[in-house]
């Protein structure tokens, strides 16, 4: 019996080491000692690099956790791009949002990343060729806006973080997913970021008749969805919210499927916050945030890494309240940056 305290202690650090490898601990609590020596659970710090990889309601998601876990610290929930990175894996990769101080939370697409059809992306660009509006635009954004208020209720009760801060950023098809929260939904979103933003459907899809020298075939079905994909028609939807809204666009992107349309929508959001509006062009950014064929996590190009920049000074200013970068003029302006 004289080696019994002594076993227990060794048993129970034992037992928070496990929870801390495996996971148990980045759901929001950790071990900490009160003045009476008791364990209790209330904050860690952890390295930014940890990650968790899920389902939450039948959705995957990858969730980097801030470098301190508390209790409803704010959460950011990102939509990866049609386009490399087309993974919530590799949307992870390319913006980790590092340094935030927030939950980023990277949901899966549906009929991408990890639930492509069968056939994978072969298949995918089938569907897509054939009708890029029924086929994928319109389903696609629909189920991710239904199967949102789930996957977030039970993102906050896994990682603990109740009724914290809201913050929703959006790549190409994903922008779309954000512009529909905010427009369609009363989530308590403080903050948003718009990256190649896909805003006006009409637009995307002349894009890709230019770019595949064909005519799309609108029927009244494909209108009436794209109509329901023209955020600058629904503007004032998105205006009524009061959310700041940044905007970023690759100057080499496509001008009339992208760059103009972003242009349009900061002009009408600004009219009732400007200072909260804000459009950025990267100079020598096309349209993807990585490289082909985007599916798996891949290094941080030079592009990302200034979207990186700049959505993080952004949320930070206006999901958490804080700011270490000095912030430029929140209007339309262009970025460039060092080599």
């Amino acid at each position: 019996m004289t080696y019994w305290p002594g076993f227990v202690v060794g048993l129970l650090i034992l037992a928070v080491v496990t929870l801390y490898r495996t996971g148990g601990l980045l759901l929001g609590e950790a071990a900490t000692t009160n003045g009476r020596g008791r364990l209790t659970m209330t904050e860690m710090t952890m390295p930014e690099s940890s990650e968790l990889r899920g389902e939450a309601a039948g959705v995957p998601y990858v969730a980097l956790p801030p470098d301190k876990i508390v209790k409803d610290a704010p959460l950011v929930v990102i939509w990866h791009l049609a386009s490399p990175p087309r993974s919530e894996t590799a949307m992870a990769a390319a913006l980790p949002l590092r340094g935030l101080g927030a939950w980023r939370v990277y949901l899966g697409l549906p009929m991408l990343g990890s639930r492509l059809p069968e056939g994978g992306l072969e298949e995918f660009f089938r569907l897509f060729r054939e009708d890029m509006m029924l086929n994928v635009f319109e389903p696609a954004t629909r189920q991710a806006l239904d199967e949102l208020p789930a996957a977030l209720a039970a993102l906050r009760k896994r990682l603990r973080v109740g009724d914290g801060p809201l913050g929703l950023v959006g790549g190409s098809m994903g922008a779309w997913v954000a512009q529909n929260a905010l427009a369609n939904t009363d989530l308590a979103v403080s903050a948003v970021a718009l990256v190649s933003p896909a805003i006006r459907a009409t637009s995307v899809v002349a894009r890709y008749e230019r770019l595949w020298d064909f005519r799309y075939p609108w029927n009244a079905r494909s209108r009436a969805a794209a109509d329901r994909l023209d955020f600058v028609a629904r503007a004032a939807e998105i205006a009524e919210r009061d959310v700041a809204t940044l905007l970023v666009v690759g100057a080499l992107d496509d001008e009339e499927g992208f760059v103009e349309p972003a242009e349009e929508l900061r002009q009408l959001l600004a009219r009732r916050s400007p200072a909260r509006t804000s459009l950025v062009r990267i100079p020598g950014m096309g349209h993807p945030l990585a490289k082909e064929p985007g599916l798996e996590p891949a290094p941080q190009t030079a592009h990302a890494s200034q979207v990186d920049a700049l959505v993080v000074d952004w949320l930070r200013r206006h999901l958490t309240g804080s700011r270490r970068v000095s912030p430029a003029r929140d209007h339309d302006r262009d970025m460039t940056f060092g080599t």
